[in-house]
């Protein structure tokens, strides 16, 4: 179905969430305003605009600072839509689209004009950050308001799961040409600027910056490149880069080598063992449950090819397979990449906790249908991370020759979006490639 065709049933959805929020809260408007531009401190440059997610919510506005949803129950939503005269930037465009008929859409051209158009003095719940407040309202993120939300957003409408869709298209091309940059020979820079070309977004339109690294780097879980010359040899390419559609992100990881060898045959170990793990992204699953057994099949690859002389279980009991993958299975992902709600007990908040000596898994909740998340197992050679396994107890039952042969590769992750429904999960990043396979042949 198209986008148009969705939208409607995704605004009422917003529409009788934030009736239930507001009656609970004992507020009579929602009101949401977009957010505005930060500055540096002591300059007049401003940061790269992000709009508050709540906004986001409701309408695919990314770029509109100084605007406000204000939502009464029973009534329909009202958008104060700011379009300022300025001949310094280009202002937004007249409002139009298949979301314009959702909305009581009004149009202002200076800020002093937005109070007129909102609640000022009533029982407001208003989301957003300090400085987009306005005389007279103030935002007040009730818990009660924000913890219902954040537990709802979750679960995805299906016009949030085609945005989805749209976005892991889009980052599929990216890491083809990305994936065609590396066996050219680029440095890490240019292959970043091929993945920005391929998706049509500019360093600061994607939902991250992106991790490009060539051999060791992929060790580093969150490393970032500076431009520079590609190294003498680039044995291996890790790439975890996304893209943005309408606001909605997708979250994709790949890893490659350059040549046949052990390091290319644990790639393959790696993506076979999260394609099993993907298929038991169901309805009722206990994410901590699933990141556990990730281990235990991580704890497998180490024993299966000698990197560690240890049984697979005790490697778990023993945190052996921390050093080697040292972070969480996965994450919610959405309007926000680490999309809110991970941790959260129930409508009303509380926090259900990691297990014990996982203190990085960024979600614990049980898996709904309507649910998107991550799933991201990796492999790693850390020097850091190796070096006190060396000095361990543990250390006798590592192949440390092995462990030397790899480490220059820096480490492997498989990385996929996965929407959870009520029978197959339904995996947008293959799903996404997949379509590029077909449209290319």
């Amino acid at each position: 179905m198209t986008l148009a065709a969705l939208y409607p049933d995704h605004v009422r959805e917003q529409m009788r969430r934030a009736d239930v929020a507001l009656e609970r809260a004992g507020f009579d408007y929602l009101v949401i305003p977009s957010g505005e531009e930060h500055y540096a401190f002591l300059d007049d440059q401003s940061y790269p605009f992000r709009a508050n997610p709540h906004f986001l919510a409701w309408v695919p506005l990314t770029q509109h600072a100084g605007s406000f949803i204000v939502y009464t129950p029973g009534k329909k939503p009202r958008l104060v839509y700011f379009q300022p005269h300025d001949y310094w930037h280009e202002p937004p465009a007249a409002p139009s689209g298949f979301w314009v008929d959702a909305f009581d859409v009004r149009v202002i051209h200076d800020p002093a004009e937005a109070p007129g158009q909102l609640p000022i003095g009533a029982r407001c719940a208003v989301l957003g950050e300090a400085n987009a407040a306005v005389e007279g309202l103030v935002p007040n993120n009730p818990p009660a308001v924000i913890n219902y939300l954040h537990y709802q957003r979750a679960r995805k409408t299906r016009y949030e799961i085609e945005q989805m869709r749209r976005a892991s298209r889009r980052a599929a091309k990216g890491h083809l040409a990305a994936a065609a940059a590396f066996h050219d020979g680029c440095s890490e820079h240019e292959i970043h600027l091929r993945y920005c070309s391929a998706v049509e977004q500019t360093e600061s339109q994607l939902p991250y910056g992106n991790i490009v690294a060539l051999n060791e780097h992929a060790a580093v879980l969150h490393y970032h490149h500076t431009p520079g010359p590609s190294p003498s040899h680039s044995r291996s390419f890790l790439i975890d880069a996304g893209a943005r559609e309408s606001g909605y992100a997708s979250d994709i990881t790949r890893t490659h080598a350059r040549t046949d060898g052990i390091f290319s045959e644990l790639i393959g170990r790696v993506d076979t063992m999260q394609q099993a793990l993907v298929s038991e992204m169901r309805a009722g699953r206990d994410y901590r449950d699933l990141h556990v057994e990730c281990h235990r099949r991580i704890a497998s690859i180490l024993h299966d090819t000698r990197i560690v002389r240890m049984a697979p279980e005790e490697q778990v009991e023993r945190g052996l397979t921390q050093v080697f993958f040292p972070h969480g299975l996965g994450h919610f992902i959405g309007i926000q990449v680490h999309d809110v709600g991970g941790f959260q007990q129930d409508e009303s908040g509380g926090s259900i906790p990691r297990p014990p000596g996982h203190p990085f898994l960024r979600l614990t909740r049980t898996l709904e249908p309507g649910h998107v998340l991550t799933v991201e197992p990796g492999l790693y050679f850390v020097p850091m991370l190796l070096e006190k396994l060396k000095a361990s107890a543990d250390a006798s039952a590592v192949d440390w020759r092995l462990i030397d042969v790899l480490s220059p590769f820096g480490g492997i992750r498989i990385e996929d979006d996965v929407h959870v429904t009520a029978a197959e999960p339904e995996n947008l990043t293959r799903d996404a490639f997949a379509a590029l396979a077909a449209l290319a042949e």
